[in-house]
């Protein structure tokens, strides 16, 4: 070892500082400073200093770390020599079989330079003959090449000559066998490929047959002027017979205008299949759309071929036709897009539309083709605008109509609807609003996802127009509800819609449908709507940037309280009319008799069985129409109660007194104070409920009731009858309406306002009253009950 093998002195200086190091009390003392950042790993790098690296190690390891690192480092001493050994090893093998190969190649090599001398002298000797024997024949080979070429050119000669001749002599009757078959191509390439052989030897040795082929040429020429203006042949058949003549040197410049008339009256054809195809596709069921598809698309892409080729023959056959052959082009399209716009005032579904649109799209990139001047892809998106833009509006259009239609449905039939004919009729409307919408807007999206270049250039202002068209859409649909309501006078653009209103009154209860149709169309359409919009819009990121530039946004929140305010109008519209009828009923019965000659009452008056009538035709519309509430009894928040006793009490005080002027005027003062002071709480805001509809129609009508009243002038019989209505009244009103306080109070008030109007306020007895009233009411359930009878056998 190398700690071993060291002198003594060394191994003791060692030992020494060993022993200072560990108990020195400044490490500076042992073995001196080191320098900082020294590592124990710096012994596998170029800078190693052993010095260094062992005062690192006694500094850093006791003594048995020391004699640890000692064994390992003499470990690893070995195997380095034993790796060192066995490299010499295999190199000095390496070495070994170098040098045998070596060896070998050496001795191989003698005697290859004598050989490679006697090969270097054949070669030459090879090459000098080769040259000897090209020198020798070469004015012989070339002689005899050109003496080849020369025969093989007479011999084409040869050939030529006597095929020519043979053909020539055979042109006449060629000619006359196309002529037969109507082959008049094969006849013009026959004659011009006969023409250099008649203008050379015509007069001479062919002149026979270059006159019968002549004759023959005119019978041709004449043919094909025929089907140049025949109306029976093909636009491309007359293009190749045009073609044809100018081939054999006839003037067609001279048919130009003739021949472009044709042309011109040709596209007609074209138009009317366009026509055709929507009218069929939207017309045929699932089973027969793809076949009429495949059939029309076959026919018309014939026709348009046609069309294509005869372009590509004008333009050879009129070199300064481009400018009316563009025109031409132009159009078409036109005329097509045109056609496409008469046909879109009937219902087209979008596919339908889609496939036009595709079926004029290809009929533009087959022209552009062969008349790349015309740019008609750029003329095709400006003229297709319109089109679409009306197939938008249209599409809004016939779901007006829808909506329209099913509120149309409601008929007046006699006084009231037919039973269920409402609510049949708001669902249809709901129906046809939502649902149409719905369909309108996967439409549209079909429109924009779809991939023909002409709908991906106008996406964003197809998107525009159908934000307008929603905007317009409700506009309308508000004008239109307005209309059925009678509350404005019809436009001469609806004037269908007017002369079926004109035929017949308005509903009431259409009104009650639009009423609540209004409110499914702010709380329930709109929004449905909007959300559906919204994804449709966020498909297409730059869709609709120009909308908030020209102001064609569809604005939810306008239009929403646009129908929240036409909703409050319709309901307060139907009570009105409702109101109304009960108006007219009540001034029939109050008008009618003479009050002053009033007979004693012996029953209650029939006027009470029409007005209650009244009132249950106006319960059977709103419990189809409109959600039922919450009953209110409001007897205890209202001072109609207190009035109501009060009002009771001064009746029975006034009818104790005798008929003085006195008491009359004390009776008017406070039955005045008392109407002010319940005015506010007798006419409450209107709900969408069935309570707040029939309670508000029922206080209106004992409103007009008391107004008639005071109008009249009775005398004790008549102030009598009044009061036998009036309490028959009481108990039907209070379980129909929902506040029993103010029906309580109205009623009271007519019977004060009765007796303010009568001569003799003296009322009936209450045994007589309720004698009466137990008898109609008898009468009313005997009537009810033979009415279900029939009904429920």
């Amino acid at each position: 070892m190398a700690i071993e093998d060291a002198p003594l002195d060394d191994k003791a200086k060692r030992m020494r500082d060993l022993l200072s190091s560990f108990y020195a009390p400044d490490p500076s003392v042992a073995g001196g400073s080191l320098p900082k950042g020294a590592s124990l790993d710096a012994i596998n790098t170029d800078s190693f200093d052993a010095d260094q690296y062992m005062n690192l190690l006694v500094q850093r390891a006791n003594l048995e770390g020391l004699l640890q690192k000692h064994v390992e480092m003499a470990a690893e001493i070995k195997n380095l020599d034993t790796d060192l050994q066995m490299l010499v090893y295999e190199n000095y093998n390496k070495f070994i079989s170098a040098t045998d190969a070596i060896k070998r190649m050496k001795s191989n090599i003698v005697g290859m330079e004598a050989n490679m001398e006697q090969l270097l002298d054949k070669i030459m000797s090879v090459q000098s003959r080769s040259d000897g024997v090209n020198n020798s024949l070469f004015g012989k080979r070339e002689h005899i090449e050109k003496l080849h070429r020369t025969r093989n050119l007479l011999r084409k000669v040869q050939l030529f000559f006597c095929g020519k001749e043979q053909f020539i002599y055979d042109l006449p009757a060629r000619l006359g066998k196309c002529i037969k078959a109507e082959a008049y191509a094969d006849a013009v390439r026959f004659y011009t490929g006969a023409m250099p052989i008649f203008k050379a030897y015509g007069e001479s040795s062919f002149q026979d047959c270059k006159r019968a082929s002549e004759e023959a040429v005119m019978t041709i020429t004449k043919n094909l002027q025929g089907k140049l203006f025949s109306d029976s042949e093909s636009i491309q058949t007359r293009a190749e017979a045009a073609v044809l003549l100018k081939q054999l040197d006839f003037p067609v410049d001279g048919l130009k205008v003739r021949l472009f008339e044709k042309l011109e009256q040709s596209l007609g054809g074209l138009q009317v299949k366009i026509g055709d195809v929507a009218d069929a596709l939207e017309e045929s069921n699932d089973e027969q759309e793809n076949d009429l598809q495949l059939g029309f698309a076959v026919a018309h892409d014939a026709s348009v071929h046609e069309f294509v080729e005869t372009v590509r023959a004008y333009r050879v056959i009129f070199p300064d036709s481009e400018s009316q052959l563009i025109k031409l082009s132009e159009d078409l399209i036109t005329k097509h897009f045109l056609i496409t716009e008469q046909h879109m005032k009937k219902r087209v579904s979008t596919a339908t539309f889609l496939r036009v649109l595709r079926i004029i799209w290809d009929d533009v990139l087959l022209i552009d083709h062969v008349l790349p001047e015309a740019l008609l892809h750029d003329y095709c998106f400006k003229v297709s605008q319109s089109a679409i833009k009306q197939y938008v509006s249209s599409m809004f259009s016939h779901l007006l109509d829808d909506v329209s239609g099913a509120m149309m449905k409601v008929h007046p039939q006699q006084n009231n609807v037919a039973e269920e004919q409402l609510q049949v009729a708001l669902e249809a409307g709901k129906n046809s609003l939502l649902k149409g919408s719905m369909d309108l807007l996967l439409g549209f999206r079909q429109l924009l996802e779809d991939n023909l270049d002409l709908l991906v250039k106008l996406r964003e202002l197809i998107t525009d127009w159908v934000q307008a068209g929603f905007q317009q859409f409700f506009e309308a649909l508000d004008t239109r509800f307005l209309l059925l309501s009678g509350r404005i006078k019809s436009s001469p653009q609806d004037q269908s819609l007017s002369e079926g209103l004109q035929s017949e009154k308005i509903s009431s209860g259409l009104v009650l449908v639009l009423a609540q149709l209004c409110v499914f169309v702010e709380q329930t359409a709109i929004p449905r709507i909007t959300e559906a919009r919204t994804e449709i819009a966020a498909s297409f990121s730059s869709s609709g940037a120009r909308g908030y530039e020209h102001g064609l946004v569809f604005h939810p929140t306008e239009i929403s309280r646009v129908f929240q305010s036409a909703s409050e109008k319709f309901l307060h519209q139907y009570i009105n009319m409702r109101t109304h009828r009960i108006s007219v009923l009540l001034r029939k019965r109050f008008t009618t008799p003479n009050w002053i000659k009033h007979k004693e009452p012996r029953e209650v008056h029939m006027f009470v069985d029409l007005f209650l009538q009244e009132l249950e035709a106006v319960g059977s519309e709103v419990k189809q129409i409109l959600s039922q509430g919450v009953r209110k009894h409001r007897r205890s928040e209202s001072n109609g109660s207190t009035t109501s006793s009060l009002s009771n009490s001064l009746r029975d005080d006034k009818l104790r007194r005798s008929n003085t002027q006195r008491a009359r005027s004390q009776l008017l003062e406070t039955h005045l104070a008392k109407l002010f002071k319940q005015k506010v709480e007798i006419f409450t805001k209107v709900e969408f409920t069935r309570e707040s509809v029939v309670t508000t129609i029922i206080k209106l009508g004992l409103k007009s009731l008391q107004e008639f009243v005071r109008l009249q002038t009775l005398n004790r019989s008549g102030f009598q009858q009044i009061q036998l209505d009036i309490q028959f009244l009481r108990t039907p009103l209070k379980e129909l309406a929902e506040d029993e306080a103010a029906i309580d109070f109205l009623l009271d008030e007519v019977i004060v306002g009765a007796s303010d109007r009568c001569l003799d306020p003296t009322p009936l007895e209450p045994p007589i009253l309720d004698k009466l009233i137990h008898a109609k009411t008898a009468e009313t359930k005997e009537q009810n009950s033979s009415v279900a009878s029939p009904t429920s056998q």
